[in-house]
């Protein structure tokens, strides 16, 4: 991911954001703030072969304690218009091999319920739910419960 994708990237959270099941947020972030929040060596884009940003997947530390040096909250988007080809799991698939190769052993997110299709990708790209915070906040007027998912790596001791 690099600052010409920046549009691009903040115009497929604003997609998410308007469909109601992605985030709390109800704007994107700057993407002056985006870039500071975000790891740089654990952001991607793919990418159509016009050069069209079709999603993105990016961490930011969890704590700046060092016990937690080795753990990271993701987020996945996916344009709407490439939903089902794929994308969310490769981007999740260089995740992995990055933060792994980083030495990150956790990476974290969480989930509202009824977004079974992000669920349903996380699941097959290693994550697990560990557990439910409910009636966690309000988003659009009404409490939303969050899953709470995390992929262990196996491999980083």
């Amino acid at each position: 991911m690099a600052p010409e994708h920046a549009a691009q990237v903040l115009a497929i959270h604003q997609a998410g954001i308007d469909e109601g099941n992605a985030t709390f947020e109800t704007s994107p972030p700057t993407w002056a703030a985006f870039d500071t929040a975000k790891l740089p060596d654990h952001r991607y884009v793919a990418l159509s072969p016009d050069g069209r940003v079709l999603g993105w997947v990016a961490v930011g530390r969890v704590s700046d304690r060092c016990a937690y040096a080795g753990v990271v909250e993701h987020s996945v988007y996916v344009h709407p218009d490439a939903r089902g080809r794929g994308v969310a799991g490769r981007l999740l698939g260089a995740l992995i091999v990055s933060t792994e190769t980083a030495g990150i052993w956790t990476i974290q997110s969480g989930v509202f319920p009824e977004n079974a299709a992000s669920l349903a990708v996380h699941a097959k790209a290693g994550f697990r739910v560990i557990g439910t915070r409910e009636r966690i906040g309000r988003h659009r007027g009404v409490w939303r419960d969050v899953l709470l998912i995390e992929r262990r790596s196996p491999v980083v001791d």
